[in-house]
């Protein structure tokens, strides 16, 4: 095996035990989760649409707006609990859980008078692999094969198996754990010319709505017959397996989704897939100074080594792999697009007021603009309900997200004392900033972010109505996700992130108003806004409002967000502000561990050219025991809780300790954790349109080439502030004139 075929997939030498340990694969609409076990050959089938009805979708935020001005009255006196009643008294109410729909087995027919043997131990010969490249997932034992993926181009599921034995049985299994037991599960097995097809309907308890999964086998000579509830297979030479999976209503018309399938065999069905995912997945790549023999591991052994930089090259290309898998229809879930289980953490939900913006944080520079668009479907699909948010909760015009969606309502839900996230108002531009991003790496700015970033900011125009004492405009009320101040409840005034996000998303859209008066108008109630406040211990404070004391240990990071993703504040242009920030990251506790605030405190300890704890960040997740044998990742160390936050966002923070850039500036090397000691970043997309290729060495030395798509004039820096010191055409780099379509070749001489 050649270097890059370690890097781009992995390997076991056994099947898997546990649904967190299936190797993925996924095509942003449907998701497999593949054991590789012979002897009981599952493959888990998934749906992004598939969310379990549990009242909470036919819930409408309440009309609290004519209570507004007396809490905002209350809070602005100085009292500290003010908010609390402000939630029409609703209990928690959590969205739709995601969950899984069945999964397909393949069971060899066994001689009775064999005897049961107890289970069967691994056979030296076994492989379970997984190729990133192309999505493939092949389990290899003796002479039986099964190839498993998920067609981009035909929304499928192929399977395609050789070796069986003399005969297996094939079903569709619905009995998941956590399946709710009034389901009513309803199947059928049909006979055809060349095998067979099943199907499985589970209706939603007290529901009308349903799903139904469909598979059609094709066998490669043998018999195909009915046997119980799915089919007996004999002496067939091969057996290729196509599954979907709708959600609906009433009944499925079976004939025009089965006439929807594909014809074609194994080979031209993965030749037509890998033509859209392999060039996406080719875009990016890191390659470390890894040990050859460490590369070869598998992952089960390798994620135990975590110093090693193969480990870090093969997270890193599952990271992308496993985020692009995930995206299509809907950007990811916290678990991805997959589960085993009808019993997801936290409903296994679209949590955006972190998770959901740190997993698709790479999304622009690795060269991934499908996850950007899957996260582009889920905002535009629900700015109608962004619209109800922001007119009953504020009386306001305008948008206002909520801090939970299963993916189809985003009406706020989550009213409760201790977590007030209705009192959350910088969603929209926190979730609207990826898409910002989106647009300056392609150059190419939707019309529909332009209106959108227009009711951002018409929202804050009609909110942002009361003053301070000293007579800059007040966010009130305002809320630091998941954090309260130390000394008051949760709901507050002037948080820095709202503030961040008010002041940001006024500038943006005035950037983009068609009208010089908008324009003007929004950049002065911008400028109305308080300053961001350093409180005593020198640290940038998370409530910018007298008399609040910081709460530091905590998990989230909300208060840092004019740093990352903003860079609103940097060490270039802000520098005593970029000093607080780093302050206040000191200071900042782990609290319970979760993965999210780790890679977070990466992402924003690299934007302040903070390598050392970068290498922190990143050490604590791999050497938490976060990652499964899939490389998907846990919520909690110890493998605790399937969820994709560190799998997804471990790229992102790759990248930015190698590579940071704004529509203006680009920083190389700006926080390279100190054991990447020689590598190759290639791919890297900029936000002032340039595509990028960075070598750096143990001396310090490094190259990169540029490869602008369009004119641009840019600041150059490295981390440690100094600029390059020459160019292949020895003219001064800094500042750097790029020209469309000439290649710059940058070099940084040895320390």
């Amino acid at each position: 095996m050649n270097l890059r075929t370690h890097i781009d997939g992995t390997w076991e030498p056994r099947p898997a035990d546990r649904w967190e340990d299936a190797f993925l694969g996924g095509n942003g609409r449907h998701g497999a989760m593949v054991y590789g076990d012979p002897a009981d050959d599952r493959v888990i089938v998934n749906h992004h649409t598939l969310v379990r009805p549990n009242g909470s979708e036919h819930l409408r935020p309440p009309e609290l707006a004519d209570r507004l001005d007396r809490l905002q009255s209350a809070l602005l006196a100085g009292d500290t609990t003010a908010a609390e009643g402000f939630g029409d008294g609703r209990p928690l109410v959590w969205v739709q859980p995601f969950h899984p729909a069945f999964q397909t087995r393949i069971r060899p027919v066994r001689d009775p008078s064999a005897g049961s043997g107890g289970p069967e131990a691994p056979h030296p010969a076994y492989r379970r692999t997984v190729d990133f490249s192309t999505g493939e997932i092949t389990a290899v034992c003796e002479g039986r094969r099964s190839q498993v993926f998920v067609s981009r181009a035909d929304d499928v599921i192929v399977q395609y198996v050789t070796g069986t034995g003399p005969a297996v049985d094939l079903t569709l299994d619905h009995a998941l754990p956590g399946a709710p037991p009034l389901l009513a599960v309803g199947r059928s097995a049909v006979l055809t010319p060349d095998g067979g097809r099943l199907t499985l309907r589970a209706g939603y308890p007290d529901s009308d709505l349903a799903y139904t999964g469909v598979t059609v086998v094709r066998a490669d000579g043998g018999r195909v017959s009915v046997s119980g509830e799915g089919f007996r297979i004999a002496g067939a030479r091969g057996l290729l397996l196509l599954t979907r999976v709708r959600r609906h209503t009433g009944s499925l018309d079976l004939a025009a989704e089965c006439a929807g399938l594909p014809t074609d065999d194994y080979g031209t069905l993965l030749a037509r897939h890998r033509r859209l995912h392999t060039p996406a997945f080719r875009r990016a790549s890191l390659t470390l100074d890894a040990d050859p023999a460490e590369r070869a591991l598998p992952g089960s052994e390798l994620i135990r080594r975590p110093d090693s930089p193969a480990l870090l090259e093969r997270l890193f290309a599952a990271g992308r792999y496993h985020l692009y898998s995930a995206s299509g229809v809907l950007p990811p879930r916290l678990t991805g697009l997959w589960t085993g289980d009808w019993d997801t953490a936290w409903s296994g939900a679209f949590t955006t007021n972190a998770n959901l913006n740190l997993q698709i944080a790479s999304a622009a520079a690795a060269a991934l603009p499908e996850v950007s668009q899957a996260h582009a479907s889920l905002v535009y699909g629900q700015l109608a309900d962004w619209r109800d948010n922001a007119r009953a909760l504020f009386g306001a015009r305008g948008i206002v997200a909520p801090s939970h969606t299963d993916g189809e309502s985003g009406h706020t839900r989550h009213y409760q004392r201790a977590y007030p996230l209705h009192l959350w108002t910088a969603g929209a531009d926190w979730l609207l900033e990826p898409l910002v991003e989106h647009a300056e790496t392609n150059g190419e700015t939707d019309p529909r972010l332009v209106a959108a970033l227009h009711e951002a900011a018409l929202f804050y125009e009609d909110f942002l109505t009361r003053t301070a004492p000293d007579g800059t405009v007040a966010v009130v009320p305002s809320y630091s996700p998941e954090n309260r101040p130390a000394n008051a409840s949760w709901g507050t005034v002037n948080a820095t992130m709202d503030l961040a996000a008010a002041r940001h998303a006024l500038t943006t859209s005035a950037a983009h108003s068609p009208t010089a008066a908008s324009s003007a108008r929004r950049r002065a109630l911008a400028d109305r806004l308080a300053a961001y406040r350093v409180n005593e211990d020198g640290a940038l404070a998370e409530w910018a409002w007298p008399g609040l004391a910081e709460t530091y240990d905590h998990r989230h990071l909300s208060h840092l967000y004019p740093v990352w993703p903003l860079d609103a504040i940097n060490p270039y242009d802000t520098p005593e502000l970029a000093t607080a920030a780093h302050r206040a990251l000191e200071l900042r506790g782990s609290e319970n561990d979760s993965a999210h605030g780790h890679l977070h405190h990466a992402l924003i300890a690299a934007r302040l050219r903070d390598g050392a704890r970068v290498s922190a960040a990143l050490g604590a997740v791999l050497a938490g025991d976060f990652f499964h044998d899939s490389l998907m990742s846990a919520h909690y160390p110890s493998r605790n809780v399937y969820n994709a936050d560190a799998a997804h966002a471990l790229p992102a923070a790759v990248i930015e300790s190698l590579v940071q850039s704004s529509p203006h500036r680009l920083v190389l090397l700006p926080a390279p954790p100190g054991g990447w000691r020689s590598g190759e970043l290639r791919g890297v997309r900029t936000r002032f349109g340039a595509s990028l290729d960075l070598r750096w060495f143990a001396d310090g030395a490094a190259t990169a080439v540029l490869r602008p798509s369009r004119d641009a004039r840019i600041d150059l820096r490295t981390g440690d502030g100094h600029t390059f010191t020459h160019d292949s055409a020895g003219s001064p780099p800094a500042p750097l004139e790029l020209t469309a379509g000439v290649d710059r070749v940058l070099e940084l001489g040895p320390r």
